[in-house]
């Protein structure tokens, strides 16, 4: 979630949606995210909706600021509430992820809760899929054993590198090894799959600091990889250093070649891309979670600053958790702001997600304009031929490269 929320129009106090978005609802894809906004410290990098303690003015005894987790879990519990409501008869949840922040910062007995929270409210579906985010200083074996007992089924753990002076320049707090131990911590605690999310592309890294860091996901028993190029956000500490001339911009030639190895390497352990930033073992370890994203499908983001979906109306939470608490305890919905989007803008949105991944896009979605743009991308090597020829827009590994320029060629936007 970046700092600057997008504009739109004002959200109905009691979070009503229109009744053309509940059309369907139940026949697309359905999950919760719930955004924990909590972290021990700020890295470098990160421009996400987050907050440490200090930035809280939070005591280590707090429980009932309305800035505190504590907090933070009764508004959490109250708004999954009122969405059962505004559904009406909500789907059960295909898929539920806990992002942030730091997650892993709750302990078992708060992710236990917020998983109990998410069962009273919605139910899960048969074979739900139930991710958390967790950094490696916070995750221990017991807290693994008691999610895994709870209905947690997957561990999206944050690595970024498993080398010093890159972990050092990101201003992440584990050391090179931590991500390894309880990755495999997870496998044995009996959580079915466990991504590793890396950044490639660090100021000082090296093509054999980012090989040193594959070896040690292969290493791990994961069965997942995330690998995303490192941004310098605007209004982080890293741009700071980078503006001041401490630290060079990331290169955008280096980064496609760091993207290359990324690929290569995985390709021959046995993983498969199925988006242009993750890898799988197999389908089955694929994350549905974001899957649904991908595919056009409804979730529904809970906590502060979360975004949701359902039906083509797209809506924000206010970010600050003692605002999104109080709005809550006063019996308001939390959302900010809120877009109904048109056809036009939601095709846009199709061929943007779609392309992204393994199976594509289909021909028929795009107009003649499109069809002619993808024709072309075919021919230059961006787009796979065969797929092309077989109705389905495609993306080479060139493309991926290249991915939001196919897409904005394939809409005319």
């Amino acid at each position: 979630m970046p700092s600057v929320p997008p504009g739109g129009d004002p959200a109905p106090a009691d979070g009503a949606l229109p009744a053309a978005a509940l059309d369907g609802l139940g026949t697309r894809p359905f999950g919760v995210y719930v955004h924990v906004p909590f972290c021990a410290t700020r890295c470098g990098y990160c421009d996400f909706n987050t907050y440490t303690a200090s930035d809280l003015g939070l005591s280590p005894t707090s429980t009932d600021d309305p800035a505190s987790p504590a907090s933070w879990l009764e508004g959490l519990r109250r708004e999954l509430d009122l969405a059962a409501r505004v559904l009406g008869e909500p789907p059960r949840a295909d898929t539920v992820f806990l992002g942030g922040g730091t997650p892993s910062l709750l302990g078992a007995d708060g992710l236990t809760a917020v998983l109990d929270a998410v069962r009273s409210s919605f139910g899960l579906a048969p074979g739900a899929e139930v991710t958390t985010e967790a950094n490696p200083e916070s995750t221990t074996p017991a807290l693994l054993a008691a999610i895994a007992d709870a209905g947690y089924t997957r561990l999206s753990l944050g690595m970024q590198s498993d080398v010093d002076h890159v972990l050092a320049v990101l201003d992440r707090r584990h050391t090179p090894g931590a991500a390894v131990r309880v990755a495999t911590a997870a496998r044995e605690a009996g959580l079915e799959h466990v991504n590793l999310d890396l950044i490639y592309g660090t100021p000082t890294e090296t093509d054999d600091d980012l090989r040193r860091s594959l070896d040690a996901v292969l290493a791990s028993g994961a069965d997942h990889v995330s690998a995303y190029s490192l941004i310098v956000e605007e209004g982080t500490a890293l741009a700071r250093r980078v503006a001041r001339g401490e630290l060079p911009m990331p290169d955008d030639d280096v980064l496609a070649d760091r993207y290359e190895i990324v690929d290569d390497v995985l390709a021959a352990a046995g993983f498969d891309w199925y988006e242009v930033s993750n890898w799988a073992r197999s389908a089955s370890a694929r994350c549905r979670h974001n899957l649904g994203y991908w595919s056009g499908g409804d979730w529904w983001g809970a906590g502060p600053g979360a975004h949701s979906h359902v039906g083509g109306v797209r809506w924000w939470n206010v970010r600050h958790p003692a605002r999104y608490s109080k709005l809550l305890a006063a019996g308001s919905s939390p959302a900010e702001a809120r877009e109904l989007l048109g056809p036009g803008e939601r095709h846009v949105e199709q061929v943007l997600l779609e392309l992204r991944t393994v199976d594509g896009l289909a021909v028929t979605a795009l107009d003649d304009d499109g069809r002619a743009a993808g024709a072309q991308a075919a021919a230059d090597g961006l787009l796979s031929g065969p797929a092309w020829q077989g109705g389905r827009a495609v993306l080479t590994r060139r493309g991926r490269l290249l991915a939001d320029g196919v897409a904005i060629a394939l809409t005319g936007a």
